[in-house]
């Protein structure tokens, strides 16, 4: 049994949820408050966790084997236990911070006795060794994708698409020592892929000495997650792939727009893709006053913070909205900011339908704090910005057509070994039929105007100067020039004056049908009333 069999499996539990009133959106939590203690018995069980971290009276075998109230009760009980390291008589029963933040405010929404009955049975009857073979981490991490592809539970937000993150951590190229941060953890998948990536290049860190392994378990990794609910998914994540972090453990309960985020240490690498929007409520959630660009736009926020925090030569990969690369006022002022405290070297123009908000443009941006030659360096460090057009002309990608580590790989390709971005760079890569690609009018008559080859110009991977940024697009990153197959183009529009004309026959059209469907639903003095007022509008009163 594979671990994708594994996760389809578990997600057909919802089936019997659902029969005791929990929704798509509370199914996830639900199943993983369960599942991590299943999962805790099988990681010890199997010797991949040297301690059992679950106090005893709290483990898996303290329920499979129960039945009716009597296994919901103690399950309630187990539950409390958790949460406050205390049984019902106020007796201490584990003093692990770790664990009461798992399980803070955990409480089971199952009021039938043989819904949980039949959730155990299932989850024991699963073949465990199988899964172990692939990790139970992963395992977890498919569940994790598998909830996020689930619109209705709205959990896309917090999942970027493992493909994507693997390609990011490949070319960052996290090290060990390196503090690794996530200011918008999610369910921690940057921090985890890093984990894996570091692991991969240390024999699993048996190359690592003693020390090392200490600070790569306990200090590395550090994320901030601001809802409680996905700061539990997350810690859940880290523990079953051998992450601890500090006292709280990998990921932080906090703001990082907040006195969370002021707090934090400076990193060597940065991972991370902000939520999308504008604050809520204005600029209410960013309370950070040492943010030198005042906005209620998370992104830029974010992206101010994630430069600030850098350590000299530090490295970010971050995704970002289209509004980020061209929006004016403050955008601009934040844009420049971070071009002249660091070496913006990478835009990778992302294709749309990989994220679960549909129709959201996006994009990858890698940049190293200070300029290629001094890391110290404050001012005019960007001189050249790459940018790969991964979205003109690329298939619509959704369930029926999903984006694979293929569709990166001429990307990472051109991208070079260096993870600061200074590898040897020559203009060119055609991947994806961009030869047969027509060109954005305005970019065709820059690129004739300074002499770029015909070829040159169809290419997916182009060099812009700073200065060129500068003068011809006023500090907007906003640069494109391969023509998109639906684009309009407005030189073959018609007249202004005939558009016009158009919609407004349209809407005409439109009202009568309405009038008329007023009057047969009996609304006629409503709709006279109407009438008068349009003729008010367009200065034809009575």
């Amino acid at each position: 049994m594979t671990n994708n069999d594994i996760v389809q499996k578990l997600w057909n539990l919802c089936d019997v949820l659902r029969d005791d009133g929990i929704s798509y959106s509370d199914y996830v939590t639900e199943l993983v408050l369960l599942l991590f203690i299943k999962m805790v018995h099988e990681n010890t069980e199997s010797g991949t966790l040297k301690e059992h971290p679950l106090p005893e009276g709290c483990r898996w075998t303290d329920l499979n084997g129960k039945s009716g109230i009597n296994l919901l009760n103690d399950y309630k009980r187990i539950l409390l236990s958790l949460s406050t390291g205390k049984d019902g008589d106020g007796n201490l029963v584990h003093g692990d911070p770790l664990i009461s933040a798992i399980y803070a405010d955990a409480q089971t929404r199952l009021s039938e006795p043989r819904h949980l009955e039949q959730m155990i049975k299932n989850l024991d009857q699963i073949d465990w060794f199988s899964a172990q073979k692939d990790g139970l981490g992963d395992l977890y991490e498919g569940l994790l994708e598998k909830n996020a592809g689930e619109t209705k539970s709205g959990a896309g937000q917090y999942f970027t698409p493992r493909t994507l993150i693997n390609a990011m951590v490949r070319c960052i190229k996290p090290r060990p020592g390196e503090v690794i941060q996530d200011p918008a953890a999610g369910t921690a998948g940057f921090l985890i892929a890093a984990d894996q990536y570091i692991k991969e290049q240390t024999d699993d860190l048996f190359d690592l000495t003693a020390a090392e392994q200490r600070f790569h378990k306990n200090k590395a990794f550090v994320g901030i997650e601001l809802v409680s609910g996905t700061r539990r998914l997350a810690l859940m994540n880290c523990l079953l792939h051998g992450m601890e972090g500090d006292g709280e453990g990998v990921v932080h309960l906090g703001n990082a727009l907040g006195q969370a985020g002021s707090a934090l240490a400076k990193a060597d690498v940065i991972l991370a893709n902000p939520p999308f929007g504008t604050a809520k409520g204005g600029d209410a959630s960013i309370t950070r006053d040492d943010l030198t660009y005042k906005t209620s736009n998370k992104q830029l926020a974010f992206l101010q913070h994630i430069y600030r925090n850098l350590k000299p030569g530090g490295r970010a990969a971050v995704v970002l909205p289209d509004n980020v690369l061209f929006e004016a006022g403050v955008g601009t002022e934040v844009r420049r900011d971070l071009m002249d405290k660091c070496n913006l070297h990478t835009i990778l123009r992302l294709p749309t339908g990989i994220f679960y908000a549909q129709g959201v443009k996006t994009n990858v941006l890698f940049f190293t704090k200070g300029s290629s030659l001094d890391k110290y360096q404050s001012e005019s460090c960007t001189d050249n910005v790459w940018v790969y057009d991964l979205r003109t002309n690329m298939p619509s990608f959704g369930k029926r057509s999903p984006f694979g580590e293929q569709h990166l790989k001429s990307f990472e390709a051109v991208y070079g070994d260096k993870p600061d971005g200074t590898s040897p760079r020559t203009e060119g890569e055609w991947s994806f039929g961009a030869e047969d690609i027509d060109l954005v009018p305005e970019a065709r008559e820059a690129d004739e105007n300074q002499n770029v080859d015909e070829h040159l110009a169809h290419s997916r991977w182009r060099c812009f100067s700073r200065d060129w940024i500068r003068e011809h697009k006023g500090d907007s990153l906003d640069i494109s020039w391969l023509k998109d197959k639906d684009s309009v183009d407005a030189a073959s529009l018609p007249e202004p004056n005939v558009l016009a004309g158009e919609a407004m026959s349209e809407l005409v059209q439109a009202l009568g049908e309405l009038d008329a469907l007023m009057r047969e639903l009996g609304a006629g003095d409503e709709a006279d009333a109407q009438r008068v007022l349009l003729k008010e509008m367009l200065g034809e009163g009575e």
